[in-house]
């Protein structure tokens, strides 16, 4: 579960390593976020751009929409399938919600493939 404040990776190719978040948007005053929610966060922490790397798409203090991918705490979605990660893990969107990144890194759950 996701509070304000909480502290997440970023693990889209958008040039943001960890934002912190502060709002949740979907819900009506809803207390936490879980998987598959849309936040507000604040961008914290850039990658280090590699040399000739030009065009990162985020920049530091930005704030912007994202993704809830992953969660530490478990989900249990309508199946009964339990979700569990070793992170926070979240990934960008732009102002008309689609991915501010081209790449997602790491596992992605069923939940979001059968889309």
């Amino acid at each position: 579960m996701i509070n304000k404040g909480t502290n997440l990776n970023v693990i889209d190719n958008s040039g943001a390593k960890t934002a912190r978040c502060i709002r949740i948007l979907s819900g009506f005053k809803k207390p936490y976020a879980t998987l598959g929610n849309v936040i507000l966060v604040v961008i914290k922490e850039m990658k280090r751009a590699s040399r000739g790397q030009t065009g990162l798409k985020v920049s530091k203090g930005m704030i912007c929409k994202a993704l809830v991918l992953r969660v530490k705490k478990y989900y249990t979605n309508y199946f009964g399938d339990k979700y569990k990660f070793d992170e926070n893990s979240i990934i960008l969107l732009n102002k008309n919600n689609k991915f501010t990144g081209t790449k997602i890194f790491g596992p992605v759950s069923f939940f979001f493939r059968q889309t």
